[in-house]
């Protein structure tokens, strides 16, 4: 099974499809590319901020568990 690859490269890699997708938009030649290229962004976008508030949340239960660690050292002593 292969591992997921860090968040930096990810990001990079998204913002990399980002930008090929806004080239196509500009060489989109009728309505209907028009509408792919559009719901393409939306969820290359929408992979960004998952990853964004992913990174958010272990930088969350991180905090939240040194807490836990310091309140079970203060009602050990």
């Amino acid at each position: 099974m292969k591992k997921h690859a860090p968040a930096d490269e990810m990001r990079q890699e998204l913002d990399n499809l980002l930008s090929r997708t806004n080239a196509l938009e500009i060489i989109a030649s009728n309505e209907f590319q028009k509408g792919v290229v559009k719901t393409m962004r939306v969820l290359i976008e929408g992979q960004m901020h998952s990853i964004n508030e992913f990174e958010h949340l272990k930088k969350a239960i991180d905090l939240l568990t040194l807490q836990l660690f310091e309140v079970q050292n203060k009602v050990k002593n």
